[in-house]
């Protein structure tokens, strides 16, 4: 019997955590690392079952997420980029998902924000786009990218008057990677721009995650994609700031700090950000995991209202700042320690604030929350 995507997470975490001043320097997962994961079906949580994915339940997807950005930041955050870019594979339709999931070891991945532009033609779209923060692109076979659909020279709209948006996929080999990822944090994802010029699109490798409607049936797929999305870079973000706890206090018991003669954990500071810490990642979790267990039951049933989708982005916000608190302490308490390049604990500290700068878990989603929950018009499309 094949090991659980969360056995497999934590049989390949110490190799992941081995090897990351490789990911570091190389700014992208080794190639041997991506197919390890790829073996072990990590890409592959959210690909429907008809199509040999696992469709894990979100609970158990964030699971390993978090144990592999334990052991390594760059790499949790990749196979969450790629498990969750699986889920596309729910809404195309079937012989374009086969054509594109059919093959196990294939990673895909993209970008939302539609910066490109697809022109509609017979059978399809003429698009050209470049697209910054395509994480993994340098391992993926398939490549998305969000497009405005233009129709007779002006952008096509929807009922509700915006432009209308498309997701078109790309073999790999039509798509320029740009080599721009020179970033603060998360260095080894490999986030390069992409790009493609008048490259033809059939309809059915687009698709819309806003208005088109899923053609797998199960559970998951009644789960919002971008609140998936939110929930991933929360779990990524939990599981830097567990490691950075684990470190400050592996620290505290074999530090002494210079001009002192107690050891660093003796002081009553560092006990109390230690505490501090963990209670704040551990309710933090909590709230996630309680908000998506209730959106699951409420998903089981049938369509996921508008108030637990607020109520999941709400978690993920939370729990990625919440997060960032804590690897802040932990940094801190480090003391100079944690400045050298060799302590983990600056790279949770730079790896968990570019963590926080994702559109689905930046302090304006507090804003977006907070107009719902005061009972203001708002444009919910992306929730």
């Amino acid at each position: 019997m094949a090991a659980s995507p969360i056995d497999a997470a934590r049989d390949l975490a110490p190799r992941i955590r081995a090897r990351a001043d490789a990911i570091e320097a190389e700014r992208r997962l080794p190639v041997d690392l991506v197919a390890a994961l790829a073996a072990a079906g990590i890409f592959r949580m959210g690909v429907p079952r008809e199509l040999g994915g696992t469709e894990l339940e979100p609970v158990a997807m964030l699971a390993v997420f978090e144990e592999i950005a334990h052991a390594d930041g760059s790499a949790g955050w990749c196979a969450m980029i790629g498990a969750t870019s699986g889920l596309v594979s729910g809404y195309l339709p079937i012989e374009f998902a086969r054509e594109i999931y059919a093959d196990p070891t294939l990673v895909t991945g993209g970008v939302f924000a539609p910066t490109g532009r697809a022109v509609a033609v017979d059978g399809g779209y003429d698009v050209t786009g470049r697209w910054a923060f395509a994480s993994g692109s340098e391992h993926c076979a398939w490549l998305m990218g969000g497009c405005v659909v233009t129709e007779n020279g002006a952008p096509r709209l929807l009922a509700s008057g915006a432009p209308d948006t498309r997701m078109m996929l790309f073999p790999a080999g039509e798509v320029e990677v740009i080599d721009t990822w020179t970033a603060s944090g998360l260095r080894g994802t490999g986030s390069h721009d992409i790009r493609v010029a008048r490259t033809f699109v059939p309809a059915g490798r687009s698709v819309s995650l806003i208005t088109d409607s899923p053609r797998a049936s199960g559970t998951l797929y009644r789960f919002p994609v971008f609140g998936l999305l939110a929930l991933g870079i929360a779990a990524v973000a939990l599981g830097i700031a567990r490691r950075a706890i684990d470190e400050l206090v592996e620290l505290a018991r074999a530090k002494t700090p210079t001009a002192s003669r107690r050891r660093l954990g003796e002081r009553a500071a560092v006990q109390i950000d230690i505490s501090g810490a963990e209670a704040a990642v551990r309710a933090a979790r909590a709230f996630l995991v309680g908000e998506v267990e209730r959106a699951w039951a409420v998903a089981e049933r049938g369509a996921i209202g508008l108030e637990q989708r607020t109520l999941l982005r709400l978690a993920a916000t939370h729990a990625t700042t919440s997060a960032a608190r804590a690897v802040d302490a932990m940094y801190n308490a480090g003391g100079g320690t944690s400045v050298y390049a060799t302590s983990p604990l600056q790279r949770c500290f730079r790896d968990v604030h570019v963590a926080t700068q994702h559109m689905m878990v930046a302090p304006a989603t507090y804003e977006l929350v907070g107009r719902l929950l005061v009972g203001l018009e708002t444009d919910t499309a992306l929730l």
